[in-house]
């Protein structure tokens, strides 16, 4: 083979990547390595099913409870002293 050949095979390889560039992108382009990888970790991924509503129940007393052991200021206390 002579130069020629050679240049013009390699022209060729070029023009059909510039054409087919778009449609090899979706698949070996970074938008498709960030979908694979999300793909991946999500398959990782467990679905938890909580429990009944008494659970509920005790988050809302346990809230409330949390609230009512808050320390509270005084409305004098709450002014910038002077």
């Amino acid at each position: 083979m002579g130069w020629i050949a050679i240049g013009l095979l390699v022209a060729a390889v070029l023009v059909v990547l510039g054409a087919e560039w778009p449609r090899l992108s979706e698949r070996i382009g970074a938008d498709a390595w960030a979908a694979r990888s999300r793909r991946r970790r999500k398959e990782k991924l467990t679905l938890i099913r909580g429990e009944e509503v008494a659970d509920d129940d005790d988050f809302v007393k346990s809230v409330e409870r949390d609230l009512a052991d808050l320390p509270v200021l005084d409305e004098h206390e709450d002014r910038p002293r002077r």
